[in-house]
């Protein structure tokens, strides 16, 4: 009953018969996110849980916005500078807060050189 009346709730009613009659799988992540085009090659997503676009990897990313054509793979070899895909932290724990720096206080922003 979910699919019919709420959309943040992995895709709406409308999307799962595009799916069901248009869409070809092509791919899945390592969140669970599963990615389809059509015969026009027009590409979206199904969301494993809640609805967020931060939870796409770049690669698929790219893929999406037709930056490449070619599929991601999972066991394309990545850079070790490359860092893990790791979704929007805003509002949790994980959020970056910076350094609070008082009035008062003198702090160098820089070093300099010597």
């Amino acid at each position: 009953m979910k699919i019919f009346f709420t959309w943040w709730n992995k895709q709406t009613f409308g999307t799962f018969l595009k799916t069901l009659f248009f869409g070809k799988f092509v791919g899945q992540d390592d969140l669970g996110n599963k990615y389809y085009k059509n015969k026009n090659d027009e590409r979206w997503v199904i969301y494993s849980n809640q609805i967020d676009a931060s939870k796409i990897t770049s690669d698929w990313y790219l893929w999406m916005h037709h930056t490449i054509d070619k599929i991601p793979d999972k066991n394309e070899k990545k850079y070790n500078w490359q860092k893990k895909h790791q979704e929007n932290q805003t509002g949790s724990k994980g959020a970056y807060k910076p350094i609070k720096i008082k009035k008062n206080e003198n702090i160098k922003k820089y070093e300099t050189w010597k």
